[in-house]
């Protein structure tokens, strides 16, 4: 094709969207709505996902040995731990070093290092750390079953709660972008049917002198991956603003939701990127398949 023609039919495209400015409102209006409602999916679930991890990052699986291990023994368990498939980091805690910290914590009440100079009641422990909130469990099942180990610490039961959330906010998440990516192709493809019906004599001209169909549809193609581009460009300031002006008020208002998070929102500079991104290519890919399903059809004149 060349840049003339090119011109030309770029040109056409966005004679289009001013010939049908309503429709070209009502189409952008809808994408840009249901890709805001996917932005707030996707930062709902990036952050619901920093959640779970910082929580699993807390809850340390503790594991207490016999009194009593040889050198030997000791050295096995130490193995036989730092083997067991997920374990992030491992940290040996003797006796005295048991003794020792709590000897800090009731300082004020007494002197445990002098109480039990002769007899530790504590145990020697190992702390664990899972790679993700969903291996605690496992992590956990796993160390009751090595040699010299007396007991396990584990909350499950909280890291299940929270992985079981962030499973159901990924598949909500998952549902509401295909549900919404069906909803913009369809808005798009109605967008573009009403313009070429409204042209279908124009149309039907031009295939009789001999254009193309690639060359009628270019400017329909132009038309659609306009206003998804617009869209995004919308949607992206509004999620982004929006999310900025959020993670403000809440470093300025922290509550106790700040312990699970973390302390924080997830920073905007780590996930602008995504949003703006995802949006391009939402409104390109998307309104790009509406046109061509729209046009195929109505082609035929």
């Amino acid at each position: 094709m060349r840049f003339s023609s090119f011109t030309y039919l770029v040109g056409q495209g966005l004679h289009n969207l001013k010939a049908n400015k309503m429709m070209t409102f009502a189409s952008m209006g809808v994408l840009t709505v249901c890709m805001i409602l996917v932005g707030a999916a996707f930062l709902f679930g990036a952050n619901i996902s920093a959640m779970v991890d910082y929580v699993g990052e807390q809850n340390q699986t503790v594991a207490f040995l016999d009194k009593g291990l040889t050198e030997e023994q000791l050295s096995e368990a130490d193995a036989a731990i730092r083997s067991i498939p997920h374990v992030a980091a491992v940290e040996y805690i003797s006796e005295e070093e048991m003794l020792l910290q709590y000897s800090e914590r009731l300082s004020g009440y007494t002197n445990l290092q002098e109480l039990f100079q002769n007899d530790n009641p504590l145990h020697a422990n190992y702390v664990v750390q899972a790679d993700d909130a969903a291996n605690i469990g496992p992590v956990a099942q796993a160390l009751e079953q090595v040699p010299g180990v007396m007991r396990v610490n584990a909350v499950t039961d909280v890291s299940e709660l929270f992985v079981s959330i962030r499973n159901a906010v990924n598949y909500v998440c998952y549902g509401l972008v295909v549900v919404l990516a069906l909803v913009s192709v369809v808005v798009i493809s109605n967008t573009i049917k009403i313009t070429v019906f409204n042209r279908r004599k124009e149309i039907g001209i031009m295939k009789l002198v001999g254009a193309t169909n690639g060359f009628i549809r270019f400017p329909f193609f132009v038309e659609g991956v306009t206003s998804g581009l617009i869209a995004a460009a919308l949607a992206s300031g509004i999620v982004c603003g929006a999310y900025y002006a959020l993670c403000r008020w809440y470093a300025e208002n922290p509550s106790n939701l700040s312990l699970l998070l973390g302390g924080a929102l997830l920073p905007l500079q780590n996930l602008w990127y995504y949003i703006v991104i995802g949006f391009a290519a939402f409104g390109f890919i998307l309104c790009g398949i509406g046109t061509a399903a729209s046009i195929r059809k109505h082609l035929k004149v």
